[in-house]
């Protein structure tokens, strides 16, 4: 995957060392880079298919292979260019990673007698390893194979071995090329992130200097860069992401921002209300405009069961609104001499890129609405400060910067609001039974202490499904509600949330019994992968 925060902004993240994760398909290529910004030195993805010489012209400071599915002495299987591993670039490889170093080299990978999958003890064999420096000389890795390094290229140090893998890691100090047969991305692998750090400081000799502070003073610069004199709208959505960005472009270009919520009808219960309070605090002096715009939303998605048609044309009509709003800006103020209105401020964030396809081999998961979903003949030019971020590197962000707690630890929530929660058709109606079963959801989960726990819980109502329920002693044929209570970090993997029972059963007695169509409550119980955390 190129990352597209590059195609928009060549600048981002200029003035940092970039560790380029070269993914192989990986389930964890994301993973990779967020484990290298945990080091504090930036990290991006791209894809194997990259030609060398694109990657060599970005000046990496690093390079990690990810692991893969595919078998690497197998025709057709991706692999390493040599010039690549020649180019005086440290290159630390991972699982398939590894085994397309030891493939380009010369080396030897073939099919194990016996495969090795999950926790698996692994032994040193050298006191004197670069990646395993400071680690005991036994101890236990995740690992994920069938294939292994049966020799290693020549010039090549063996540093550690399994049951299964006699070479399961090497080294090149001189050449800078180091290989591990496990994956330590993973929380699985205890002395993980110390083999990461330990290539990044000691074998690729970078510093640790990706900080909050720091990412905040090179944003500052680049919004002064791009917006230069001219005025901005902020689509504020009430969430940590564009409460960020604004916080952001507000202490760049000051009263020049303008933000702009839109009460599009598929909010939460109270939410614009709820918004409107916290604006107050958290805006840092910029100005708000609210508009209301339910009845254009709801009439455009009239008749749309479609996920993705749905998120297109709510992204639509979002730049549709932003595109009037700047229009009764700029008449307001016409009699006053100021710039024009020519820039959108979005919180786009890093997880909006990956699962939107947003680059070269890239699978589209959903279209994002700041992402697949904008029109083509969109009036502004966007403002992205957010773009190259994790969700909890924005929530770092947001509190060196002086953001409320209730903005900053707000519960994710999607710019399509409740329009992706239904599946099927959008309706004031449906809305209405949604919003009720939400906020109930809410209030328990917030009364039993467990907002900071559970990183967020989509209520999803199955509007095209309908199952038999007897209440009152009556049969019903209401719909279905589900719970998606899950835990996570970063919103590229998630879990679900391990809810107490009584806090579950409290949960799904108040929905049935308070909100009409409602007979039945179930609780989702999919990791991300594979499941997403939205439904739609």
């Amino acid at each position: 995957m190129t990352d597209p925060s590059r195609a928009d902004n060549p600048d981002i993240a200029a003035d940092f060392p970039t560790v380029l994760v070269v993914d192989f398909g990986a389930q964890y290529a994301q993973l990779i880079a967020r484990r290298v910004r945990e080091a504090h030195i930036y990290s991006e993805v791209v894809a194997h298919s990259t030609p060398v010489q694109d990657i060599v012209a970005r000046k990496p400071a690093a390079l990690i292979l990810s692991g893969g599915p595919s078998s690497a002495y197998e025709d057709g299987a991706p692999g390493i260019d040599p010039d690549l591993l020649e180019a005086g670039i440290p290159v630390l490889g991972l699982c398939y990673g590894f085994q397309a170093i030891t493939q380009a080299l010369g080396g030897t990978v073939a099919r194990t007698e016996r495969r090795e999958y999950g926790s698996t003890p692994l032994t040193s064999l050298a006191t004197d390893s670069v990646l395993l420096a400071d680690q005991p000389a036994d101890q236990t890795v995740w690992m994920s194979h069938s294939d292994a390094v049966s020799q290693a290229p020549e010039g090549f140090t063996v540093i550690a071995s399994t049951p299964h893998a006699s070479v399961a890691a090497f080294e090149n100090t001189e050449k800078k090329i180091f290989g591990v047969q496990w994956h330590p991305e993973v929380k699985h692998t205890p002395f993980g992130q110390d083999t990461i750090t330990n290539f990044l400081y000691h074998g690729a000799g970078l510093r640790p200097e990706w900080t909050t502070n720091n990412v905040i003073d090179e944003q500052v610069q680049l919004i002064k860069d791009q917006v230069g004199d001219a005025r901005a709208i902020c689509g504020l959505s009430g969430g940590v992401d564009s409460a960020v960005a604004a916080a952001l472009v507000q202490r760049a270009i000051g009263d020049r921002l303008t933000c702009v919520y839109v009460n599009h009808g598929l909010m939460r219960h109270d939410e614009s209300v709820e918004i409107e309070r916290a604006f107050g605090t958290a805006s840092g002096g910029a100005r708000l405009v609210m508009l209301e715009a339910e009845g254009d939303f709801l009439q455009a998605l009239s008749g749309v069961s479609d996920p993705e048609a749905k998120r297109k044309i709510i992204g639509e009509k979002f730049i549709r609104t932003f595109e009037r709003a700047q229009a009764e800006i700029v008449a307001e103020t016409a009699d006053q001499d100021l710039p024009p209105v020519k820039f959108l401020v979005q919180g786009t964030v890093y997880p909006d890129i990956v699962e939107s396809g947003g680059g070269d081999g890239t699978a589209v998961i959903k279209s994002h609405h700041n992402v697949g979903g904008l029109p083509d003949d969109i009036e502004f030019e966007l403002v992205e400060p957010l773009r190259a971020l994790f969700k909890d590197e924005v929530r770092a962000v947001g509190t060196e910067l002086g953001l409320p707690d209730e903005i900053v630890w707000r519960q994710p929530f999607p710019g399509p609001g409740l329009g992706i929660r239904i599946i099927g058709e959008v309706t004031k109606e449906r809305l209405d039974t949604l919003r009720a079963a939400d906020a109930i959801v809410r209030a328990e989960l917030t009364a039993a202490g467990l907002d900071r726990e559970i990183w967020q819980c989509p209520v999803v109502l199955l509007a095209d499904v309908r199952s038999v329920g007897v209440q009152g002693d009556a049969r019903t044929y209401g719909h279905p509600i589900v719970l998606r209570p899950v835990v996570s970090d970063d919103a590229m993997t998630a879990d679900w949330a391990k809810v107490p029972y009584d806090v579950l059963s409290k949960i799904s007695n108040r929905i049935t019994n308070e909100v009409d169509e409602i007979n039945r409550v179930v609780l989702d119980v999919t990791s991300k992968p594979p499941g997403t955390i939205e439904w739609e």
